[in-house]
């Protein structure tokens, strides 16, 4: 009796045992390993950068850094804040990857900027142009245009086909800025967004007497910009072409106003002319 009761009783001290260890609660995992800092994308040299040089907008790319890594005035990677550097200059050369500091970069609107960025002996000169005439606001600074004129002759005298000229009357210039980046360059959000609109004015570095060509050109006609391919030297690189008559373009034109042949004008006398028409 006594053996059956000691059975019973190892019996129910197991049974306890087994639930008390099937109750107690697990031990707390251990805490997590605290997640690292986010990382901040900062803007950077794309490409080799020298210096006095303007920023074009391939120059511009990002990397990400750690907070504690970024410097105060490191910018911030936003489509805002690169169309803000495109066309600032670069006070000192970057190799590819270098953060572009807000220290480090002259923005157009900034104080000294035209002093800084022009040649010894250049001048700087702003033509109107619109949507069409300045290339659907694809022009950058640092590209290089050239100035075409395109201007209406008085009739008068003057046949069909001569009464429309373009001719160009500058070649390889430089862009220096865009828009109203002189004077709102410096201001944040200020930069006109030439992918978005149309550029009003463009700013060029020129000569003194080429200032002077733009400034008569600019009462002639309409002044359009022609972009030039990348690396093309400073102007005149080439001999400026002949003009370029509406005849030219449309040999209708050279027709008349009766549609067929041409004619010359014999002069007998101040009251005495006779047209000769050939056909």
């Amino acid at each position: 009796m006594m053996a059956r009761a000691l059975i019973i009783g190892l019996v129910l001290v197991s049974g306890l045992g087994v639930a008390a260890v099937m109750l107690t609660p697990e031990p707390p995992a251990a805490a997590m390993a605290e997640a690292p800092p986010a990382r901040v994308a900062v803007l950077v040299a794309a490409n080799p950068v020298q210096g006095g040089t303007l920023l074009r907008i391939e120059d511009v790319g990002a990397r990400e850094v750690a907070p504690g890594e970024l410097p105060e005035d490191a910018i911030r990677d936003t489509q805002a804040a690169r169309l803000e550097v495109a066309g600032a200059m670069v006070r000192r050369s970057l190799p590819a990857g270098d953060l572009l500091r807000a220290g480090a970069l002259l923005r157009p609107g900034d104080h000294g900027f035209l002093a800084a960025v022009l040649a010894p002996g250049a001048r700087a000169v702003t033509v109107g142009v619109d949507a069409v005439s300045g290339t659907a606001g694809l022009i950058w600074p640092g590209d290089r245009v050239d100035v075409i004129l395109t201007q209406t002759l008085d009739e008068g005298e003057q046949p069909p086909g001569r009464r429309v000229l373009g001719e160009r009357v500058l070649n390889a210039v430089r862009v220096i800025a865009v828009d109203r980046s002189l004077v709102q360059g410096a201001q944040p959000g200020g930069l006109a967004d030439p992918l978005r609109e149309g550029n009003r004015t463009v700013t060029l570095e020129v000569s003194a007497e080429q200032a002077t060509r733009v400034a008569v050109a600019a009462r002639l006609g309409r002044l359009s910009l022609s972009v030039r391919a990348a690396g093309t030297p400073a102007g005149p690189a080439e001999a400026m072409p002949m003009r370029v008559w509406g005849g030219d373009v449309s040999p209708g034109l050279m027709a008349g106003r009766s549609g067929g042949g041409s004619a010359v004008r014999v002069f007998k006398g101040p009251q005495n002319v006779e047209e000769i028409r050939f056909r």
